[in-house]
């Protein structure tokens, strides 16, 4: 399994430090050239490796960790995603509920990723905090995880306990998904909640 995360600001180093605690390589990219932020990406550890967005889409696994604003222009760089696993990192707070048809914004990023297996996730976290190693007093730091395809949220839940999380599903992108996601200027109930879980 390949993973990348595209998007090298807070959130996506925040996932790139998490990936380079565990041993794990994952490749970042931006829509600039891989030698403006290869410096960046050194710094976390030589599991992060640069690449161009290209190159960067063949991982099965994509952790989309740009603006909302920005996930069209990505979706574009394939002509398919069918096979690889998206996940939505995004939040689209100060998007209007009418500008994303009344659905949530996952939906919506879902719709532009044509043949992809959406997984809402690791979004709730700001990134001072998500950079963190997530153990915590013997606990385990929670990601929410939301999905309309159970296999997908599966197989992150899976990857989020090997980055040393501890996953909680909240079912399909239009129930459980609602808890982690913006609707216009309100934070969804989940949002910003710390919280840690003990075996």
């Amino acid at each position: 399994m390949s993973y990348a995360i595209i998007g090298f600001g807070q959130v996506g180093q925040a996932l790139a430090k998490a990936f380079a605690r565990n041993g794990i390589d994952v490749s970042v990219a931006t829509t600039r050239a891989p030698e403006s932020f290869a410096s960046a990406a050194a710094s976390i550890g030589p599991e992060v490796v640069p690449k161009t967005l290209a190159e960067a889409l063949t991982a099965d696994t994509v952790f989309l960790a740009v603006r909302f604003e920005s996930h069209q222009g990505v979706a574009k760089a394939l002509p398919t995603w069918q096979g690889k696993t998206v996940v939505d990192v995004s939040n689209a707070y100060g998007v209007s509920p009418e500008e994303l048809g009344g659905q949530p914004s996952s939906k919506v990023v879902a719709q532009a990723f044509t043949g992809a297996r959406l997984v809402k996730g690791f979004n709730h976290l700001v990134a001072a905090v998500l950079a963190q190693d997530p153990a915590v007093h013997g606990g385990r730091r929670v990601v929410f995880l939301a999905s309309d395809d159970d296999g997908a949220a599966a197989e992150i839940g899976a990857l989020a306990k090997k980055l040393g999380f501890s996953p909680i599903e909240l079912g399909g992108l239009s129930e459980g998904g609602r808890l982690v996601q913006a609707r216009g200027n309100s934070w969804g109930q989940l949002i910003f909640k710390d919280l840690v879980k003990f075996d």
